[in-house]
């Protein structure tokens, strides 16, 4: 009994200290503009290419910019795009899968259908097709990852969904009058929410890595907008001349996608726990 406590706690502690550092994160992108050391935007001929120093803390690009406030700026863009898709991916396939679960029938098979489609094409090749037809901008670059993101929430959601309506209490409920409709968001949603919101926390990584992906490939955002994806690719070709101009938007990437991955696993570890308790 006291190793269980002790388990739980320790499942607590970890998930409070990357929910911190993911509110950290979250905070640094809000205020990024009073953080900047130096106008991001703002190109320098006498200043292109140079290193680390007191001026400038992770050096300039090629054109002369902060490299640090690019990357502080393109915290904003990066964390709070994926932050965004992950959350109307969420909303729209819980609800497609819900709706698939609950009613089955032409309504399953229409949604199924629809999601095995999208997944027979790779999710990023799609992406690239997408955003290559639309247009560059971050918009383009988030509808060209949304396109697909949908169906892991739905064919998660509608097994959660298929398993749970056949529970005593879900029975209970429709003897007692209430609507589908009802049944749906009071008693199916709150259930089945531990799962998707555990799916929802490693997608955002997932979803950032494939906007920066789209930007490195010259068709997602472009610049002077700051974005980790693409300062990666617009300073790759001076790698050896100035590498901090690629190493600090590439080690500000893994590092966030690192800490969304943790939470994401530590929000399971604490659901696994939660469920073996009861």
């Amino acid at each position: 009994m006291k190793k269980r406590v002790k388990t739980r706690e320790a499942l607590r502690r970890r998930l409070i200290f990357f929910l911190v550092l993911a509110g950290i994160l979250v905070l640094v992108s809000l205020i990024a503009p009073l953080l900047c050391p130096n106008d991001p935007n703002a190109t320098s001929a006498a200043d292109i290419n140079r290193p680390p120093c007191a001026e400038f803390p992770f050096g300039t690009d090629r054109y002369g910019r902060c490299v640090c406030s690019r990357v502080l700026m393109g915290a904003r863009t990066s964390i709070f795009s994926a932050v965004a898709l992950v959350g109307i991916t969420f909303i729209a396939g819980t609800t497609l899968g819900l709706l698939a679960g609950w009613y089955g029938g032409i309504v399953d098979t229409l949604i199924m259908r629809l999601a095995d489609v999208m997944l027979a094409f790779p999710q990023m090749v799609l992406a690239i097709a997408v955003a290559g037809i639309l247009g560059g901008g971050m918009g383009n670059a988030m509808l060209a990852m949304g396109i697909t993101g949908w169906t892991l929430y739905a064919r998660l959601a509608r097994a959660q969904t298929l398993a749970l309506k056949e529970e005593p209490y879900v029975h209970a409920a429709r003897l007692s009058g209430c609507s589908g409709g009802t049944i749906m968001v009071r008693t199916l949603l709150p259930n089945l929410l531990g799962p998707m919101l555990v799916t929802a926390a490693t997608q955002i990584g997932v979803m950032m890595i494939g906007i920066a992906g789209l930007s490195f490939l010259g068709i997602g955002v472009s610049e002077p907008q700051a974005e980790w994806g693409s300062m990666i690719n617009g300073s790759r070709a001076y790698l050896q001349l100035a590498p901090w101009a690629v190493l600090a938007p590439a080690i500000a990437t893994i590092i966030t996608v690192m800490i969304f991955n943790y939470l994401g696993d530590c929000v399971r570890d604490v659901l696994d726990v939660g469920e073996v308790e009861r």
